[in-house]
């Protein structure tokens, strides 16, 4: 199963295409396109607010995969219920029973299944049941956390040594960044000075990008005006966020 590259993601479905979008889609790809007898577990990763949810969201809705995010109180059972409940399929009595379950609608529809915050699962010690996922249904699974996921697997050799690929996450770019003030800033054009500072205060973060954006889009809206630049920011006094906590008052 390929994704399909000639379905672009398009600005109507609030999804700009940027650098990590590709990323995420070359992770699920080699899962779902694997050679037989190849592992088809793969790894996204990186620092948060790089976009990892939101492309890996989307891009498992386009291949009609099971998505799950991972809550940090979450126990196995609760796991294994919130899969089942994405599938569409009453869960059984025992966990037993629900692996299986979740096993069989794998296998039998041929659809991914992407993994979410996994870090918590780490912390829970909760790898294994992963992989028994993976050996139950050997179907293609994408694992997603933060960058030193790859770092805290080593600890269970036999869940590490069944990921076919690593794929890191990238640094928010100028590239990015023009995409993404079409979702966030619509109807302003806004200058390239501007754009590579928000990048540039960001350190990587394209959530950042998007929240600064969305300032300036409302400074721009305030002046009536169409188009915005850096030296417009910086003569309004306009505070960006660069996710250093606000200091103290003294």
């Amino acid at each position: 199963m390929m994704i399909q590259h000639d379905n672009p993601v398009t600005q109507a479905a609030g999804i700009a295409q940027i650098g990590n979008l590709a990323q995420c889609q070359t992770a699920l790809e080699r899962a779902l396109s694997r050679s037989t007898n190849l592992p088809g577990l793969v790894c996204f990763y990186g620092p948060s607010g790089w976009g990892k949810s939101l492309s890996s969201n989307f891009l498992c809705n386009a291949q009609r995969g099971y998505y799950v995010q991972v809550k940090s109180i979450w126990s196995k059972k609760v796991l294994l219920q919130k899969i089942l409940l994405e599938m569409g399929i009453k869960a059984g009595q025992t966990t037993g029973e629900m692996l299986d379950q979740i096993c069989d609608q794998l296998s039998a529809s041929g659809r991914p299944l992407v993994v979410d915050e996994m870090d918590h699962l780490v912390d829970k010690k909760a790898v294994e049941l992963v992989r028994d996922i993976y050996e139950g249904s050997q179907a293609p699974i994408l694992i997603i956390g933060e960058e030193s996921l790859p770092q805290k697997l080593k600890k269970w050799e036999r869940f590490h040594g069944r990921i076919l690929s690593f794929v890191p996450a990238l640094p928010v770019s100028l590239d990015d960044a023009r995409l993404l003030a079409q979702v966030y800033a619509p109807g302003i054009a806004c200058g390239d000075d501007l754009l590579a500072h928000l990048v540039d205060i960001s350190h990587g973060s394209v959530r950042r990008v998007c929240v600064n954006l969305d300032q300036a889009r409302e400074e721009a809206d305030m002046l009536g005006a169409d188009y915005i630049d850096l030296a417009i920011c910086q003569k309004n006094k306009v505070n960006f966020y660069t996710g250093e906590a606000p200091k103290r008052r003294v």
